[in-house]
């Protein structure tokens, strides 16, 4: 069955069910699917020719309904974030084919049919969503999702972490967000309650805990931002309802891992490794003491499915070393949109299962002699200092790993002198380490050319970007305007 089709047979077996939580109001899955037939009775008046429609996520129930209608009606559509601004929006639809536009202003929807470019790419076969990456280095680019993909994992998913009938799953991240098929898809495919975060107070401390205490969810997943913003607020509160606790996204810092166990005492605690490409590939399950003394946290196994090996330049890494971690999940794109060209990040690959697609994440892996992985960095993270080869990411692990860090980034600057020069921008507790206290933790850890040349500490939090994680070309920017 298609997820389309078991939120639909839920509805008709738990009508009266909370299908979702939004504010103050609370949506059964007979109200869902009824906003739901409103939503495709507008889809059934514009011909689209198989193309896609594209649709605004902005989290709300009427927006939820509006991608299940598209499901229901085996309507393609693209997921675009609300942070785009209008040239990247069209560009995006442009790029996708889109054949209409959908938008949803609280309970009113709106279908604008476009004109579709003529070279307009064809979806793969099997394709439902469409959804794009962080567009980090550029205009993002656009994963079509397959249906019998996104089955696979969100049953996965549901015999993985007990999503069964009436249990409550928040949801932090954004409805365009990979995450949202578990937190949204697979709980509304088994029976769940979506406990929706509003993003208007995504960080905000006193609702979220007041959130939690009402709302009681079971499943929490979500960026370290979540739960750094618990840990650092909770004062003494805990959340015992809650059963797993799934740390995803980015490198959570020690210092957050070690307040979970006492903020989530009946807690299974999981560190979650996946993209927006290939979804979810490993998973890592640890306890308290994991959580205090561990840094980083290994990758884990492999989730059933899954293949992955270490490469180093074009060779397979067979014992300890270091390299790209490559992956082939049964969740997956098979290619980017539209993106034919040889030698990018997906790739075919025999193996003794047979012929996969292959994913290259940009992520380096260090393998231990016992075979564990741990994430070091990204390889587009690499910049050379003096003429040796650094990751950045390594060293904001190793700055954050201080106990009066709250936060940190790493941002390589052109200096006419030494070539590069490294600066690291913090954020610490109240009353928390000097500068010069922070390079001699540094220089217990790191080469010398990987301690930072500049240590600036702040008191607000560092900017993010639509992933929620640190916007380096913003802090950049602004360290460069300094500098002038």
């Amino acid at each position: 069955m298609s997820v389309a089709s078991r939120v639909q047979a839920q509805a008709i077996r738990t009508p009266s069910a909370p299908a979702l939580r939004w504010q103050d109001r609370s949506v059964t899955y007979a109200e869902l699917r009824e906003l739901a037939a409103k939503a495709a009775a507008h889809l059934t008046g514009v011909p689209t020719g198989g193309a896609p429609v594209a649709l605004r996520a902005d989290k709300s129930p009427e927006t939820v309904a509006a991608v299940l209608a598209c499901l229901t009606v085996e309507q393609p559509v693209l997921l675009l974030s609300t942070d785009l601004g209008p040239q990247v929006f069209d560009a995006l639809v442009a790029e996708a084919g889109c054949a209409a536009v959908i938008s949803v202003d609280g309970a009113d929807l709106r279908v604008r049919p476009v004109s579709a470019p003529p070279q307009a790419p064809a979806l793969p076969p099997d394709t439902c969503l469409l959804l794009t990456t962080s567009g980090s280095t550029g205009l993002p680019k656009i994963v079509p999702l397959p249906a019998a993909g996104i089955g696979r994992f969100v049953d996965w998913a549901a015999a993985q972490f007990g999503l069964t009938e009436g249990t409550r799953v928040l949801n932090y991240a954004p409805l365009n967000f990979d995450l949202c098929l578990l937190d949204v898809w697979a709980t509304l495919c088994h029976g769940g309650e979506v406990v929706l975060v509003d993003p208007a107070r995504a960080v905000q401390p006193r609702y979220l805990l007041k959130l939690f205490a009402d709302a009681r969810p079971e499943v929490v997943q979500a960026v370290p931002m979540l739960f750094r913003l618990l840990t650092e607020a909770s004062d003494g509160r805990s959340f015992p309802e809650v059963r797993h606790v799934l740390l995803t996204g980015d490198h959570t810092p020690r210092r957050v891992r070690a307040g979970l166990p006492s903020l989530f005492p009946g807690a299974a605690l999981h560190n979650v490794y996946g993209c927006t490409e290939t979804n979810d590939s490993f998973l890592y399950t640890f306890g308290p003491q994991q959580a205090v003394e561990d840094d980083p946290l290994p990758l884990g196994r492999p989730i059933p499915g899954v293949e992955a090996a270490v490469v180093d330049h074009g060779a397979v890494v067979t014992g300890p070393g270091t390299g790209e971690l490559v992956v082939a999940t049964p969740f997956q794109a098979d290619g980017y949109l539209g993106d034919a060209a040889p030698g990018g990040r997906f790739f075919r690959r025999v193996t003794d299962s047979g012929e996969r697609t292959w994913y290259r994440t940009g992520d380096l892996v260090r393998r231990a002699p016992d075979g564990r992985l741990t994430l070091i960095g990204r390889n587009d993270l690499q910049v050379k200092v003096r003429g040796v080869r650094v990751n950045v990411e390594e060293i904001e692990r190793v700055i954050q790993a201080h106990e009066g860090v709250v936060e940190a980034v790493v941002v390589p600057l052109p200096d006419p002198g030494a070539g590069t020069r490294l600066h690291a921008v913090v954020r610490t507790v109240h009353s928390g380490p000097s500068g010069l206290a922070l390079r001699t933790h540094c220089a217990a850890r790191l080469t010398r050319v990987a301690i930072p040349d500049a240590f600036r500490l702040v008191d607000e939090p560092l900017p993010v970007g639509p992933t929620d994680k640190v916007d380096r070309h913003r802090v950049r920017d602004h360290l460069m305007r300094e500098l002038l």
